[in-house]
This record gives structure tokens, C-alpha cells and sequence, in this order.
């Protein structure tokens, strides 16, 4: 493998973003690939066999364009499928999972909330994290359905976002929570509209720079760091309408290319 090769990143849409964004920002130097597999989004709602085999497509595509290293950013992918895909492929796979320690380590109101997909809340190594660090806690889970969507439809800061966060938010507040994990990539996109409701005493834990440390790490573990300092390239595709993608993106890297890709 060579350090110069890209970073493969995929997610179940164009929330992955929010952990390509640390990446970029972590490792300056490295060439990325990202796959947006919005056709197929979300895959908080699909069987497990279903995930696998959305992971499979995605993994050998960015085989085929030479990654050298693979996140999975997507955290139903990640509980559903990395166990298959590390066994199956020989590249490392970093995944990415519900904040739930740091939150239950340092709340101070003994509850917490998790707003997760539903593919991610029942999943086994939810369950087993959340059994370990949570015992004398009240966690307060909520399945965020109707989010994503919103989110690919390029609605984060419409009347109906606000109504629905407004929904799934309310009880976790009843609660009095004082830690709140997103446990889906799409949902950093929502921060702002999660402060306007919750206020500025509830802290919003999400996994993104975890990620691109723990990345940084198994690159520099298999001397993949690429020290080469041109410019990097990264190229984003999306199999579906690529608006909300391109704006986003724009934001963060002025250099990235994004295109359509049937995949």
C-alpha cells in the first residue's frame, strides 16, 4: 500500500461529511474519496443482512480506487457491519460509534439522551457499550426517524426540522439530561437548531474528531501517513441529486471536486 494513496470514506449519505470535515482538518496532507450512498439513505431502517451488503458495494469501490484505509462514517454501518468487513478485507476500517462513555463519565445529572437511528439503537454493540457505562444512569434513547431525510433534502433549518427535533428533544429534556450524544454523522448538522431548543447548559458530544485521531493513528500504527506536502485532492461522489452535498461541502474545502457517480 502507499501513503499517497487516498483515505476511503463512506457513509449512508451526505452526513459522513461532518467526519470527512475532521479528517481534512486532522490530516492536512492526506488525498480522500468519499461515497455519499444517498439513494440508499438511511440505512438506520434497513436489515442487517441489508447494511452488509450496502457496506460490501461501497468497501470495493473505494478498493477499486486504491484506498489505502477505510472509515466507515456512518453509525449503523458501523454496529451492523465492521466485524463482517474487517474480517472479509485485508485494509484497516475505523468505525464510528455513539459517544456514550465521555457522556455517562461526566454527566453530573445522572441522564443522559441518545438520539440514534433506529438500525443503531437495537444493534448489538450499542447495547454492549451502553451496558457498560451506563449502569445507575437514566438514558433516555430516541430513534431521530424523519431526520435524515430532511437532512439529504437540504431542510436543516426548516419549520419542519424544527418541529420534529422539537418532538424527539422534549422528553429527554423532561428528564432534566445533561449530556446529549448524536449517534448518527447527519446529525451534527443540526447543533444549531439542537441549541435553540435545548439551551446552552446541555453538552452536544459527537464522534468526529474521535474518528480522525483514531485514524491518524492506525495511518501512522501501519506507516500510512502520507508526508507528502502538495496540494491534496479530494473527490466526493454522491448516487444521488448532489445540491445538499455540494452545499455543504463548499464550506468546508474550496479544492474538492464532487460528481455524480452511479454506484
Amino acid at each position: 500500500m502507499i501513503s499517497s494513496n487516498p483515505i476511503g470514506v463512506f457513509d449512508s449519505g451526505i452526513g459522513g461529511i461532518s467526519i470527512w470535515k475532521e479528517l481534512i482538518n486532522h490530516l492536512p496532507n492526506e488525498n480522500t474519496i468519499y461515497l455519499a450512498d444517498s439513494k440508499n439513505a438511511p440505512y438506520g431502517d434497513r436489515s442487517k443482512q441489508e447494511i452488509i451488503d450496502l457496506c460490501v458495494k461501497n468497501t470495493e469501490l473505494l478498493l477499486k480506487k486504491n484506498c489505502k484505509i477505510i472509515v466507515v462514517a456512518c453509525n449503523t454501518a458501523t454496529t451492523n457491519a465492521i466485524d463482517f468487513l474487517r474480517a472479509t478485507y485485508k485494509v484497516p476500517f475505523i468505525g464510528i460509534e455513539p459517544a456514550i462513555k465521555p457522556a455517562a463519565l461526566q454527566t453530573k445529572s445522572n441522564a443522559i439522551g441518545i438520539l440514534a437511528t433506529k438500525g443503531t439503537l437495537t444493534s448489538e454493540l450499542f447495547h454492549s457499550t451502553s451496558k457498560k457505562f451506563t449502569a445507575g444512569i437514566t438514558v433516555i434513547e430516541k430513534v431521530g426517524e424523519g431526520l435524515v431525510p430532511l437532512i439529504e433534502s437540504d431542510k436543516i433549518e426548516s419549520i419542519e426540522m424544527e418541529q420534529l427535533l422539537k418532538k424527539l428533544l422534549h422528553p429527554m429534556l423532561e428528564k432534566k439530561i445533561d449530556y446529549l450524544v448524536l449517534g448518527c454523522s447527519h446529525y451534527p448538522f443540526l447543533i444549531p437548531q439542537i441549541k435553540k431548543i435545548v439551551g446552552e447548559g446541555i453538552k452536544i458530544i459527537d464522534s468526529g474528531e474521535a474518528v480522525a485521531k483514531q485514524t491518524k493513528a492506525i495511518l501512522l500504527k501501519n506507516n500510512l501517513l502520507n508526508t507528502c506536502t502538495t496540494t491534496s485532492a479530494h473527490y466526493l461522489y454522491s448516487n444521488a441529486n448532489i445540491t445538499t452535498l455540494t452545499h455543504l461541502v463548499k464550506n468546508i474545502s474550496k479544492s474538492a471536486k464532487i460528481a455524480y457517480l452511479d454506484f
